[in-house]
């Protein structure tokens, strides 16, 4: 795998400027004008040439979202940027991700814990993604294909979960996954509608604090199976 990134040097410089200013336009949304050193240089570090296809390498370093296949697609960097910064990362934690998609906001992650779990509902997507994080070195990373209404019970509690697609409402599962003071990222919302990035923290009691972040449009997360229960 290619690791060079010298050809994309002033496309990354470009885009990690860009970050840093729609942080701070952002500001009265996020309430954060500025993202983490850790988290800008995470951007930095992940080449993101290598999560893309091939006919969409020229524009992997724009501040957009690209499609990956299977109607699913990778984030926009800024996004990636701000949900990784909500989670209030420490380099101890332990991260369950919902929606590995083609794993770079994995490989973003995988810099700023100490584990992440990561699940993915498309096999051929989880394959590729677990290919991809290897090349790069990311041992810290766990990858399943999976069913992410369900979570990873076995490896809980998480310190922080984050979900990459949108579901109408929170799992129960995944909040039942969260620590007390852990936190949880994510989009919420109908697909074809306003959505709402989102950010809780776990009490003690098992009841969360959520704050509005930001609107946003992501995929829609798959429809659970009977069993699951949405909050």
């Amino acid at each position: 795998m290619d690791r060079d990134p010298s050809a994309f040097a002033e496309e990354l410089r470009i885009l990690v400027d860009t970050i840093a200013n729609e942080a701070h336009d952002s500001a009265g949304w996020t309430g954060r004008s500025a993202l983490s050193p850790r988290v800008m240089a995470a951007m930095r570090e992940v080449p993101r040439h290598l999560f893309v296809p091939p006919g969409e390498r020229a524009y992997a370093y724009v501040n957009r979202p690209l499609a990956i296949g299977h109607g699913q697609t990778i984030s926009q960097p800024f996004i990636v940027a701000v949900m990784s910064d909500l989670l209030d990362l420490e380099p101890t934690d332990r991260v369950l991700e919902i929606g590995t998609g083609c794993g770079y906001q994995t490989a973003v992650l995988a810099r700023l814990a100490r584990h992440v779990y990561s699940i993915e509902v498309v096999a051929e997507l989880a394959e590729d993604a677990a290919r991809r994080l290897h090349g790069l070195g990311c041992a810290n990373v766990s990858l399943r294909h999976g069913d992410g209404y369900a979570g990873w019970p076995e490896e809980a509690p998480f310190d922080a979960v984050i979900l990459t697609a949108a579901p109408p409402r929170l799992p129960q599962s995944l909040i039942d996954q969260l620590r007390p003071g852990g936190r949880l990222v994510a989009p919420l919302g109908l697909a074809h509608e306003t959505q709402m990035l989102c950010r809780c923290v776990k009490a003690a009691d098992g009841s969360l604090a959520r704050e509005d972040k930001l609107p946003v449009a992501f995929v829609p997360m798959v429809v659970p199976g009977p069993g699951h229960r949405l909050r």
